[in-house]
C-alpha cells in the first residue's frame, strides 16, 4: 500500500530526528567536557577583566558605532539624494563613491586615518575621531543605497500629487518622501548597525590607549594575560552580543510590522 504524503512527511521528520539524536548523544560521549570548561569557561581566571570590560571596552565599542552610524546616516542621505538628482555630475560623484567605498577593505581606511593623516597632514586623531570617521565613511557608502531603493520604493503618485496641490519639490521630498523611506528602509538600517559594531573592532590596527580599548583588544589581551585559554574571547564575545542580539530582534520585529503597515494603507 502506497504511503500518503503526510505519512511520508512525518517518516522523514522521524528519522531526522533520530540521526540527530544519535549525533547528539555521540557528542555528548565523545567531547571532553572538563577540557572544554577550562578552554572555553575558566571564569574564575579572568575576574580581573572586569569591570573594566564593561565600563571601558563594551561604551567604547558603543561610542565608535554610534557616532560612525550616525556619520554614515548623513553621509548616505545626502549620497542617496545625489544619486537621485538631476544633475548627473551629482551622480557620478556619488556613485564613485558608493563604489570606492564599498570596494576597498574596511581596514584600509582605518590604517588610511590612523598612520595616514597624521603622516601626510599632521593630523594626531583620537581613536573616537579615527573609529567614529572610518566607520562613517564605509558605512555611508552602504546607507547609501539602501536608501536610494527607499525613496525610490516610495510611490511617484503621492509626490506628484503634493506637486500639483503647489508643494514645492524640496519640501515634497523633506516632508513626504524621506520620512516615508526612512520607515521602509528601518530593518536593513538596523542590520547596518550590527555590521558597525563587529567592524569597530578593527581600531586594532591603529593601536589602543588603555582607556580606548575596544572589546576586541579586551578579549585578545586576556588571552596572554590571565591563560584562561579561550574564556577572554568568550567573554567579549558575550559582550558583543549584548549590543547586538537586542539590534537582531529589532530588526525582526520591524520586518514583521512593515507588511502589516503596508497592507493597512490599502
Amino acid at each position: 500500500m502506497a504511503m500518503t504524503t503526510r505519512a511520508r512527511a512525518r517518516l522523514s521528520l522521524g528519522i531526522q530526528a533520530g540521526a540527530f539524536a544519535a549525533i547528539l548523544i555521540a557528542l555528548l560521549i565523545i567531547i571532553d567536557w572538563e577540557s572544554i570548561g577550562t578552554s572555553f569557561f575558566d571564569v574564575g581566571q579572568i575576574q580581573p577583566m572586569f569591570p573594566e570590560i564593561i565600563t571601558t571596552g563594551l561604551l567604547n565599542t558603543l561610542q565608535y558605532t554610534v557616532v560612525g552610524f550616525v556619520l554614515g546616516l548623513a553621509g548616505g542621505t545626502v549620497l542617496a539624494l545625489m544619486k537621485l538628482a538631476s544633475f548627473p555630475v551629482y551622480r557620478w560623484m556619488a556613485t564613485a563613491y558608493i563604489e570606492f567605498f564599498r570596494g576597498i577593505p574596511a581596514i584600509l581606511v582605518f590604517l588610511a586615518l590612523g598612520f595616514g593623516v597624521s603622516i601626510a597632514f599632521g593630523w594626531n586623531l583620537s581613536s573616537l575621531q579615527i573609529a567614529g570617521s572610518a566607520l562613517g565613511l564605509v558605512a555611508s557608502a552602504y546607507i547609501a543605497e539602501t536608501l536610494r531603493a527607499g525613496l525610490q520604493a516610495v510611490p511617484k503618485g503621492q509626490i506628484e500629487a503634493a506637486r500639483a496641490l503647489g508643494m514645492p519639490a524640496w519640501r515634497a521630498m523633506v516632508t513626504i518622501q524621506i520620512p516615508q523611506a526612512f520607515r521602509i528602509v528601518l530593518p536593513p538600517l538596523t542590520n547596518e548597525a550590527i555590521l558597525l559594531t563587529k567592524d569597530s573592532s578593527l581600531i586594532f590596527v591603529v593601536g589602543l590607549t588603555a582607556g580606548a580599548a575596544e572589546l576586541t583588544k579586551f578579549g585578545r589581551d586576556g588571552i596572554n594575560m590571565y591563560q584562561a585559554g579561550l574564556t577572554p574571547l568568550v567573554a567579549a564575545g558575550v559582550c558583543y552580543l549584548i549590543i547586538t542580539v537586542p539590534l537582531s530582534l529589532l530588526a525582526r520585529r520591524m520586518e514583521r510590522r512593515t507588511p502589516r503597515a503596508k497592507s493597512g494603507k490599502k
